[in-house]
């Protein structure tokens, strides 16, 4: 069947072209996980439903987000159309992705509220409601997904909780709590007088939530905290005020029993000795322009910050269960921005690290911006694959950062085998906080890749990246208090530029295989297929499905809400469906509503 054009798809143009250089399967669905074959992808044995399903964040173990469908194709997506919708009743920033097993889909809503609906019709099976312990949430009401294995479902919620619940009614099993935040918060009444930031209110502030996935593991389930060095957040869209001072604590990420919610271990982000070597440039090379001189001198003052020291956690870790390890990113440190009070490199804070399953102790991590002062959290799930190479395959572990590059390790040793091309313009790069009109730079406060899951296809050694270009002014301000002190405080600008990139990276050599430009900023993720496919929201309400070897845009769709969450793709009784929450993101401006749009080719 010829492929025929959308007359919505993206120009030509802006493509960049190639360039050389269950409940009763649920344990076994989420433990029986190995390399597979070719050595090239970590994925459900065989027999266990995982072609058909979608029973893991990532789809697999790894986080690949690659399915090995293929009835929706390069030559078949074209005659993709609606198979049904759902409505959450809902209406908030939407951005998670469905767990589909055995039939099921199990979804989590804003507010941390779960459905259960029939993956091939949308019917309602179940619902969760989520009481809140608190009203104030620090970090909006978005929630990233569930995990669902033993015949349950587990969410962590927007106010620290991690709750179990009956796969099969909805019903609670156990209900604990992860954390609470005790300290202080900012307040835009801190602004100085004439700071246009100070006369508005705001929309989040440091605290504590969980807004990713948990990962259900080996009697395990794995959840991280966020909102820890969240910063201020006035409402005037991305604006985002840091004040120094002792704001926040340490972010962690914690292992529960499966069966009881009984805590086994704790990781915390931030430590005594946190101020490390005191780094004039990063790991690869790039000077950060700090004046290493006053830290040092300024470290015995502030030896406490690291009680203080942030680090969210908001993207599920993926899995090697070779080695029993698990790799995920943490964020930035606290104060945002604002950086007198916390001297040093600020570990393990804006790094990717790697831990111990089975004891919660570091393998090993690597630090991406040490001392951040933009807010480039590592805030994309890691993703495992085997790196091909003249030597044969090589464990590895990739990243989408903020900054705009994919950064390749190797899996074993950390050490970092490629940089990329970057996937976003940059300008400006680490240039710190400057007083008055500041210093714009790219990528800003939002990335680059953001909070968005990639996806591999590792036969391809391709990585599909949707990013942001959305430059920042970072700001510098004081100002004198009542008791004749002075307050410091980095605030961000949103600059006049506003567009987005689905990229495809090489990952042996990190060239851009090609790139397409969108109108909108992209935020959400990506789906990837054996059908030669790369599905992603792309603006103005549509979702898009792209050639993942070429970039040419096959086919898109409307739906009545900005597409913001990642979309996966499942199968019954030999249908191939695609499906995606459409709930928009508040905070970027994008649509809001409450639709779960699910696609399939005519029966």
């Amino acid at each position: 069947m010829p492929k025929r054009k959308n007359p919505d798809d993206v120009k030509p143009d802006h493509v960049r072209p190639a360039r050389k250089p269950a409940a009763s399967r649920m344990t076994a669905t989420a433990q029986t996980v190995a390399a597979a074959a070719l050595g090239i992808a970590l994925v459900v044995s065989p027999g266990t439903g995982q072609a058909e399903d979608w029973a893991l964040h990532g789809h697999d173990l790894g986080g690949q987000r690659f399915s090995p469908l293929t009835q929706v194709n390069r030559d078949t997506v074209v005659n993709l159309k609606p198979a049904w919708t759902a409505k959450t009743g809902v209406k908030a920033t939407f951005q998670a992705t469905p767990i589909v097993v055995d039939g099921l889909m199990y979804v989590s809503l804003p507010g941390s509220h779960v459905l259960a609906l029939d993956a091939r019709t949308g019917k309602e099976k179940w619902r969760y409601t989520h009481q809140l312990r608190w009203q104030k949430l620090c970090c909006g009401p978005a929630n990233r997904g569930v995990a669902v294995d033993g015949g349950k479902v587990y969410v962590g919620s927007v106010d620290g909780r991690l709750v179990a619940l009956d796969a099969t009614s909805g019903k609670v099993v156990w209900d604990v709590s992860v954390a609470t935040y005790q300290g202080e918060t900012e307040n835009t009444a801190q602004l100085a007088a004439d700071d246009p930031l100070g006369k508005v209110g705001d929309v989040g502030a440091t605290g504590v939530g969980i807004a990713m996935a948990p990962m259900a593991y080996r009697g395990k389930v794995l959840v991280g905290i966020n909102g820890v060095g969240y910063g201020l957040h006035p409402d005037a869209g991305l604006s985002v005020v840091g004040v120094s001072g002792k704001y926040g604590q340490s972010g962690f990420l914690a292992a529960f029993d499966a069966a009881s919610g009984s805590k086994l271990w704790q990781f915390d982000i931030t430590q005594q000795g946190w101020e490390g070597e005191f780094a004039s440039d990063t790991a690869y090379g790039v000077p950060l322009h700090r004046d290493i001189a006053a830290e040092r001198s300024a470290a015995a003052t502030y030896a406490d910050s690291w009680r203080y020291g942030g680090g969210s956690i908001w993207a599920t870790p993926t899995i090697d269960p070779q080695r029993g390890w698990l790799a995920f990113g943490s964020g930035n440190p606290s104060p945002q921005m604002a950086d007198s009070s916390r001297p040093g490199d600020n570990l393990h804070t804006a790094s990717l690290i790697v831990l111990d399953l089975e004891t919660g102790k570091r393998v090993w991590h690597y630090q991406q911006v040490p001392h951040d002062r933009w807010g480039y959290d590592v805030a994309s799930p890691a993703v495992m694959f085997d790196l091909k190479t003249d030597a044969g395959a090589r464990p590895a572990v990739a990243h989408a950062s903020k900054m705009g590059w994919v950064f390749v390790h190797d899996r074993q040793t950390g050490e970092l085998l490629v940089r990329s091309e970057p996937f976003v313009p940059q300008m400006n790069l680490f240039s710190p906080p400057a007083a008055g009109e500041g210093v714009l730079v790219a990528p800003g406060i939002a990335g680059g890749a953001n909070w968005s899951p990639t996806a591999v296809d590792a036969q391809q050694q391709l990585m599909f990246v949707a990013a942001l270009h959305l430059p920042t002014r970072y700001i510098a301000n004081s100002v004198r208090r009542e008791d004749g002190s002075e307050l410091t405080y980095a605030s961000t600008q949103e600059g006049k530029e506003r567009s987005g990139t689905l990229s495809a990276v090489e990952l042996g050599s990190g060239a851009l295989r090609w790139q397409v430009r969108t109108e909108e900023p992209l935020l959400g993720g990506v789906l990837a297929t054996a059908g030669g496919l790369v599905f992603s929201g792309i603006g103005q309400k549509r979702i898009g499905a792209f050639d993942s070897g070429t970039g040419e845009q096959l086919w898109s769709a409307q739906v009545d809400a900005g597409v913001n969450a990642p979309p996966i793709t499942y199968s019954i009784d030999g249908r191939q469906y695609i499906a995606v929450a459409a709930g928009g993101n508040s905070l970027f401006g994008f649509p809001i509503g409450d639709t779960i749009a699910v696609f399939a080719l005519p029966e």
